[in-house]
């Protein structure tokens, strides 16, 4: 290994606690950075009418499960790296990543393939209106032809998280959401606005400042990792040498991670459908903004589980079970804190967010409504969330995947549905959520810990 790169790992090994800082708070910022463009992105569209919010609405399932199987597939890689680092195999963390790349080429073209062919008619089947499917399939359309760098620039985000790096990517992200919002206005708005720069395309021109910002990470990526040689891992894909036990390996914590963030997009059309049909659309365009809210809400956790894997892998590759069980303690009652104390603020401020992103009173009534009921489940979020990713972190990628299955598929969907059909007021469907959660926060740290006595166990043999 490089010098730098042992003193790093030494490091890590030292002090679990400002290692996972160390990762997180980059993390944090860039998610901050992106969940300020989603929240932008929705102000902007949101002014051309509650119709086009409910209209993107019907997108979001279909890039959850793009964003589900990519980053699936990017954590198996975070993982295995961080794994391979951790015992100091470099040629390992090096050839994982190579086979990150030849996932990522190969998720590329087939997404893109099947959303151009079959998106509008899948679109149509999660339930979008006859008079809103020209404006939801231009929308998907256009997210389609950049579909590659979209998969391509999470998929380099996960190889240098698997070696610690965080502040690179988010360097790279921040340039790509900067260039996303000032495009925004320039490609959604008509001439006029904007003195004749405004190319006026509406839902279809905030999808295209997307791809082109996408495109644009993706360059600065190829060129810092291939031509300037900017992380510890290295690329040799002339001389790639496939390795069907190493594929397996990332696909073991892969598969499982892509197929339960598949099952939250299944979820979230679900929710949209069932919102349609038992509410009416305001009600699918309040938990459309409600549900960007979250994101917001839950930086501070995704940056903490994020750290966890690449730490929680490095020290079982090391084999230091007593800093596993250290930083994942450390990890959770902090997630759990932070958002306890934001959610305590969104509580108190839920009218006058709702306010900013619409002035029609029966969706602000709604939105207000699902963010003050799901504030009480947010905490909980702090403590599932990373039980998942520490999962990852160990090599097991199942956990997260039954998880995920009990929350959706066995809980929160089946009693919404019930709720909805039955009469129960729209409440009733935020606390479907609520409940799910709070199984979760119970199922994941039981898991864990059972994983980690089994793995010391059998170190110690």
């Amino acid at each position: 290994m490089r010098g730098k790169d042992e003193s790093r790992l030494q490091e890590f090994l030292d002090k679990p606690e400002k290692a996972l800082w160390s990762i997180a708070l980059p993390v944090m910022a860039g998610m901050a950075i992106q969940t300020m463009y989603s929240i932008v992105d929705m102000l902007f569209i949101g002014q051309l009418g509650g119709a086009s919010i409910t209209a993107i609405a019907f997108n979001m399932p279909l890039y959850f499960f793009v964003m589900g199987i990519t980053f699936g597939v990017g954590t198996g890689v975070t993982s295995s790296i961080s794994r391979a680092i951790g015992a100091e195999d470099k040629r390992k963390a090096d050839n994982s990543a190579e086979h990150g790349i030849l996932l990522g080429l190969f998720l590329g073209i087939v997404l893109t393939i099947g959303g151009l062919a079959l998106g509008k008619d899948i679109l149509s089947a999660l339930g979008s209106p006859d008079e809103m499917l020209d404006e939801s399939w231009s929308y998907l359309r256009v997210t389609c032809y950049g579909m590659t760098f979209i998969i391509f620039s999470i998929v380099f985000r996960s190889i240098l998280a698997g070696e610690g790096d965080m502040k690179f990517p988010v360097m790279v992200a921040a340039i790509g959401t900067i260039l996303n919002i000032i495009l925004d206005p320039i490609f959604i708005f008509n001439l006029e606005r904007y003195g004749g720069f405004g190319l006026g395309l509406g839902v279809e021109g905030a999808a295209a400042a997307t791809v082109v910002s996408q495109i644009v990470v993706f360059s600065i990526f190829v060129y810092m990792l291939f031509w300037k040689d900017h992380a510890y891992i290295s690329f040799d894909l002339r001389n790639f040498t496939f390795s069907t036990g190493l594929m397996k390996e990332i696909l073991w914590v892969g598969i499982p991670s892509s197929i339960s963030m598949i099952i939250m997009a299944f979820g979230q059309g679900v929710f949209n459908y069932i919102l349609i049909d038992g509410y009416g659309p305001d009600a699918v365009a309040a938990y459309t903004i409600s549900s960007r809210l979250d994101m917001l809400m839950f930086l501070p956790i995704m940056g903490i589980a994020t750290g966890l894997v690449t730490t929680v892998g490095m020290f079982t590759g090391a084999k230091r079970m007593d800093k596993v069980r250290q930083i994942i303690v450390y990890g959770i009652s902090r997630a759990f804190t932070i958002v306890a104390a934001a959610s305590l603020v969104v509580f108190i401020a839920a009218p006058y967010i709702m306010g900013l992103f619409t002035d029609d009173p029966e969706i602000e009534e709604i939105g207000i409504g699902a963010l003050r009921t799901l504030c009480f489940a947010y905490p909980f979020v702090g403590i599932a969330m990373p039980c998942g990713r520490i999962m990852q972190g160990l090599g097991q990628g199942l956990p997260v995947l039954v998880i995920t299955a009990l929350r959706v598929l066995l809980i929160s969907a089946p009693l919404a549905y019930y709720f909805a059909n039955n009469g129960y007021d729209i409440v009733w469907i935020w606390y479907s959520i609520a409940i799910s959660v709070g199984v979760s926060a119970i199922v994941g740290p039981i898991w864990v810990w059972k994983t980690v006595n089994t793995i010391e166990s059998q170190s110690t043999v």
